[in-house]
């Protein structure tokens, strides 16, 4: 058994070994031990000490130390763990935080880019870590590229460029790389040359011009090789002498420097040497300035020297001294305006000069040898205009610059003008040529008539009484230089025929497309004329007689105005006409159709008015029907059928009888041969109320004012399986109101924009009565609540009002044509027997606002008057009859009549002037029914009519008779009037009418209805009997 102890303290042990596991700074000590077996004990071993400290840290190093390696390069990273030198550890290695393999101490590596990093190690013995190395960092780049430089600096400033006999330094310096231990290599070209330091001098440099580059070397890697450097060796340059200001001649007096210029080398230290003409100048500098005198002038040169080399002299550069004497330019002739072809002297002359051997300078020189004498003759083109200068020279002396301008214009052309072009009779035409400018001279005219030669004259005037083709000329100099003839001017001889220019036809404005004739008349004699036609239109007429326009355009518009010429003898013409105006506009003309009245009352005729701009400009009108089309759905979505009569009418107004139904119309116009027409009028369109049995539009809810966004249904009715719903709105536009209709209603929330008119039209064109819809467009506003369709004669209806929100059930104010007619706390307004007075406008008040307005119409279902009064009517008129044939027999007999007087055949038959459309020789029919009125007509048609249009004339009786009033006064109506009309013709070949005239008592206090005219206070009864031959005359 074992007994351990530390220093001084036993330990639990009893083996003869003691392990610790994990040792610490505490295990730390002196250890002994004791063997005992039994009770026997050995004694204490010497103390071993044991030594526990804290792990080292490794440290990594480099070798070489560089921090910045370059791809090739050979390195060794190693590992040292200070104090555990004798230990056996084993190495792990990082770059970054990826392992890497090695597990010595250190290793070596060719290194690459990829091997850039931050290196750390640790070391290892047995289950011992050390900690984790500080990381150091090893950079790897490619190698630097090195740059060859050149000195002295000059060389980099201009181009590597030295002289030869110059020392020149050639340097490679790599960027980045000064602390290593480069070695160099060089190469001139692609050859290498010896030098392996930095740098090497060219002394006395000579066949030395080439490509220079170098390459560096580090262990084993070498960077690339640099860019080549150029070196150029040349000649020394040539030297340029210029004079500042750079003028080569001075004046005495002048100062003027003189400067040596070395181009491509100004900041290199040059010396200069200076000479004029042969003898040597004082000056070492670039530059030098001198005062001049005369003895100043003549040929500078220099040269430069830098270091021991020499440029060669640079050429002279003359310096002239100018002497203040100034010669005078002049010309011969002195006009200041010469022309192309013309032939001039310039002179040049040297005033107090005369005893000098001058030779004389020209500029510009003009000729292939320049002249050197004091003149010279030339025949001027347009290229000689131009500033022309002498001066005189003598050795290095000139004079001043003398100028004078010469303008050379080309070939002038003669301008000929007349004060008029015909000769007015008795009279003359005054004639004046001339030569642009007018500030030329010297020129003398010459006239020519029909070519041949009339005279010449100085002034450029004169005076012609003849007609003829006038040409002028002028001409100066000698020899004569003569302008361009003038263009030639007809003068004509005026006679007296007058021009006169028509339009046919001739109305105020013609329309593009219309056919148009301009004709051009002279009246007197039977002179065959050649005609002549001025205007400003852009389409010129021919020269003749009439310019027919069969498509006329806007281009056509101007004014047209003529003149003729004899055939016989062209200088004689006519003047020229007065000016026509013709305006043709490109605007195709639309007519616009009015409709009255817009709705139809029973038996009531409808007007057709269509109206055009210039409606007395020979317009026919073509009246048409609208026939629905539903394949589209635009206000063009109809075609147009021709009304009765309806082709070509005179008239710019049509009647249509018997209207009973809604309906539309167009028109158009149309004018001249061939035949131009206007567009289609838009439709308009006559509605009616009166529901039909073939068609009819219902509206749900029935009632004619709506609240915007309510729900309203218009249902089309009828036998028809096609349907569209128009509108015509407030603001005079027609639509269709649903796209797609729902069979055949058509549903719509309603809005502002749906007041208007609303009716149904089939695919077989047939039209539904129309409805008024009106949208209130106040939320807070009443409406009022009336049926859409009229309602028909005694019938009851109720009218109420309501809000948005409920009906209004008390104290609602009623309102028909703006007379308040109901006040008191009732709801509605009930009318148990609706006749014809209650029609009109109606309108509801509530709570101080009040509702739109709305028309109801009332439908009447038979004659308002009694049948006892058409029974009386119809008495009274067979009486009549028998009564006025005795009569008429009588007076034939007797060859006497009463109240006679003579009319044309068919002048005064009552109501003829609503018989429209009607054949003249038929029996008048009388269809205008007024509200109020009862009239009853009666026709008795004869065998056989004879008159056949006859002037002849016919007389005509009348006989008065007094009725009295029988009729019976009904309740809600005003008295009424009834006339009783009866007309007999009967076939002669002499007719006579006879009226008779029944009147009736005036009636009393007859009242007026609102907005309508009163009926006539008389009732009249007329009977016309148109009489022939009777048996026996």
């Amino acid at each position: 058994m074992y007994v351990w102890r530390r220093g001084q303290i036993n330990i639990h042990e009893t083996s003869n070994e003691y392990k610790i596991i994990t040792a610490t700074e505490s295990d730390r000590g002196g250890y002994s031990c004791i063997g005992r077996r039994g009770s026997f004990y050995t004694q204490w071993s010497d103390s071993i000490t044991l030594t526990v400290s804290s792990p080292p840290k490794p440290t990594v190093t480099l070798q070489p130390s560089w921090t910045q390696i370059y791809s090739g390069e050979t390195v060794t990273v190693r590992c040292e763990i200070q104090g555990g030198e004798g230990a056996q550890w084993m190495y792990e290695w990082r770059r970054g935080q990826v392992n890497i393999r090695p597990t010595s101490r250190e290793y070596t590596i060719t290194v690459t880019e990829s091997d850039s990093g931050a290196y750390s190690c640790r070391g290892r013995r047995g289950s011992f870590y050390t900690e984790w190395s500080k990381s150091i960092t090893l950079t790897v780049s490619s190698p630097p590229k090195p740059t060859v430089f050149l000195q002295p600096s000059w060389t980099r400033i201009y181009s590597s460029v030295i002289y030869s006999g110059e020392t020149v330094t050639v340097r490679c310096e790599i960027q980045g790389g000064e602390g290593a231990q480069w070695t160099y290599e060089w190469r001139r070209g692609q050859v290498n040359i010896r030098p392996t330091s930095i740098k090497y001098t060219i002394s006395r440099a000579k066949s030395h011009s080439g490509g220079y580059s170098c390459r560096g070397r580090r262990s084993s890697s070498w960077t690339e090789w640099s860019d080549i450097t150029t070196l150029t060796v040349l000649p020394p340059p040539k030297p340029t002498v210029t004079l500042q200001p750079s003028w080569t001649q001075m004046y005495s007096g002048d100062r003027v420097t003189v400067r040596c210029e070395i181009q491509g080398v100004e900041r290199a230290q040059w010396t200069y040497e200076w000479r004029r003409g042969q003898s040597s100048i004082h000056p070492t500098s670039s530059v030098y300035t001198i005062t001049v005198t005369e003895s100043d002038g003549g040929g500078y040169s220099c040269r430069g020297t830098r270091s021991s080399s020499w440029t060669e002299w640079s050429d002279i550069t003359t310096l002239k001294v100018t002497v203040p004497i100034e010669p005078t330019v002049t010309l011969q002739p002195s006009w200041t305006q010469i022309y192309s072809g013309e032939t001039v002297t310039v002179r040049c002359e040297i005033q107090g000069g005369e005893g000098a051997q001058w030779t004389y300078e020209w500029r510009p020189a003009k000729l292939s040898t320049p002249p050197t004498s004091n003149e010279y003759r030339i025949t001027v083109t347009q290229s000689d205009s131009g500033g022309y200068s002498c001066r005189g020279r003598r050795d290095y002396v000139l004079t001043y610059w003398s100028n004078i301008r010469l303008t050379v214009s080309s070939k002038p052309k003669a301008e000929l003008r007349a004060d008029r072009t015909a000769v007015p009779v008795g009279g003359s035409v005054t004639l004046t040529c001339s030569v642009s400018p007018s500030s030329s001279s010297g020129w003398k005219y010459y006239w020519y008539r029909d070519g041949k030669s009339y005279e010449a004259v100085t002034n450029g005037e004169t005076s012609v009484s003849e007609g003829g083709l006038y040409s002028c000329r002028g001409g100066r100099g000698e020899p004569v230089y003569y302008t361009e003839d003038s263009e030639s001017v007809r003068i004509d001889t005026t006679v007296s025929n007058r021009p006169v220019v028509t339009l046919y036809p001739n109305w105020s404005e013609i329309y593009r497309g219309e056919t148009i004739t301009v004709r051009c008349e002279i009246h007197g004699g039977d002179t065959e004329w050649d005609y002549e036609w001025e205007t400003n239109s852009t389409i010129k007429p021919p020269n003749q007689t009439e310019y027919r326009i069969r498509s006329a355009t806007s281009s056509n518009s101007g004014n047209y105005r003529c003149k003729g010429r004899m055939k016989s003898s062209q200088h004689k013409t006519t003047e020229w006409s007065d000016s026509v105006t013709l305006t043709v506009s490109d605007n195709k003309p639309s007519p616009v159709l009015t409709v009255s009245p817009s709705w139809l009352s029973p038996g009531a005729s409808v007007t057709l008015n269509c109206q055009v701009e210039h409606p007395s400009a020979g317009w026919s009108f073509y009246w048409y029907k609208v026939v629905p089309d539903l394949k589209t759905y635009n206000y063009k979505s109809s075609s147009y059928e021709l009304l009765p009569d309806g082709s070509g009418t005179a008239q710019d107004s049509y009647i249509i009888h018997g209207q009973t139904h809604t309906a539309g119309y167009v028109c158009r116009a149309g004018r001249g041969d061939p035949e131009y027409h206007t567009d289609h009028s838009q439709p308009k369109f006559v509605w009616s109320a009166d529901v039909h049995s073939a068609a009819s539009l219902t509206v749900s809810p029935d009632r004619v004012q709506h609240f915007t966004s309510d729900s309203v249904s218009l249902t089309c009715e009828g036998n028809f399986t096609e349907w569209r719903v128009r509108k015509f709105s407030e603001d005079g536009q027609l639509y269709s109101v649903c796209r797609r209709m729902t069979g055949s209603t058509c549903n719509i929330y309603t809005s502002k924009s749906d007041t208007g008119v609303y009716w149904c039209e089939s695919g077989s064109g047939e039209f539904s009565s129309a409805v008024n819809i009106t949208v209130q467009n106040d939320g807070n506003g009443p409406i009022l609540v009336s049926p859409v369709h009229p309602v028909t004669e005694g019938a009851s209806v109720s009218l109420s009002c309501s809000l948005k929100t409920q009906k209004i059930l008390s104290n609602v104010f009623f309102y028909h044509n703006d007379k308040l007619i109901q006040n008191d706390t009732r709801g509605e307004l009930n009318i148990s027997a609706v006749s014809k007075s209650d029609e009109g406008f109606y309108k509801c008040q509530y709570s101080g606002r009040e509702s739109a307005q709305s028309w109801m119409s009332v439908k009447v279902t038979g004659p308002s008057s009694s049948p006892v009064w058409l029974m009386v009517g119809l008495v009274c008129g067979v009486s009549l009859i028998i009564i006025l044939l005795l009569l008429l027999y009588r007076c034939r007999r007797s060859k006497y009549s009463c109240f006679t007087r003579s009319i044309q055949s068919e002048s005064h038959s009552p109501g003829s002037s609503t018989n429209h459309g009607v054949n003249q020789d038929e029996t008048h029919v009388y269809d205008s029914v007024h509200p109020g009125t009862n009239n009853l007509y009666e026709s008795v048609m004869p065998v056989e009519d004879n008159r056949n249009g006859s002037d002849e004339h016919q007389d005509v009786t009348y006989a008065l008779i007094e009725l009295k009033n029988f009729e019976k006064k009904r309740k809600h109506h005003k008295p009424e009037q009834s006339a009783v009309y009866s007309e007999v013709k009967t076939g002669a070949a002499e007719d006579s009418l006879m009226y008779a005239e029944v009147k009736r008592p005036k009636k009393e206090k007859a009242k007026k209805k609102a907005g309508k005219s009163s009926p006539a206070a008389d009732a009249a009864v007329y009977s016309e009997v148109t009489l022939g031959s009777f048996p026996g005359q």
